[in-house]
């Protein structure tokens, strides 16, 4: 099922460094959803290290923000704790959140092909629909393309 915008979201069981076990339960707020391919990389870290200094407006205005890769808990408290970051993180090892909102894809490098994540965002409402969507995100630029949209759906 590939997440559209306007369809609702399953509330599914996730695995959080805030042992937060259901999307529902960051959905006091909206919630700003990112997937990245790797933690400890240079895009994704740049990325989220954007998403935290960005933190305090995101949530001003009435938002959440949650980061979804891959890799393990513990390689996700390493993450947090190296860059101080504010928010948490969803480990998705077996993959059945990235492929509820349908972020694997076939990817390259040096010419050898792989399933990873392509780098998304999705900005959720606190009825669990889906308001907007990014795929195959640059890091450049995206954090505030992400405020602006956040202040245009007001």
């Amino acid at each position: 099922m590939k997440i559209e915008i306007g369809s609702k979201i399953k509330d599914i069981s996730i695995v959080t460094t805030d042992n937060k076990n259901k999307i529902s339960d960051y959905l006091n707020k909206n919630l700003v959803l990112y997937f990245y391919p790797k933690d400890m990389t240079p895009g994704c870290t740049t990325e989220s290290i954007e998403f935290n200094d960005s933190l305090a407006k995101i949530k001003r205005m009435g938002w959440n923000v949650v980061g979804v890769s891959r890799d393990t808990i513990k390689k996700h408290m390493k993450f947090i704790e190296k860059y101080s970051f504010k928010f948490p993180l969803i480990s998705d090892e077996d993959e059945k959140f990235c492929n509820m909102f349908d972020v694997i894809k076939e990817k390259s490098l040096y010419g050898r092909k792989y399933m990873g994540i392509d780098r998304s965002t999705f900005l959720i409402n606190k009825d669990m629909k889906v308001l907007y969507a990014w795929r195959n995100v640059k890091v450049n630029g995206h954090v505030e393309e992400v405020i602006n949209k956040i202040k245009e759906l007001k």
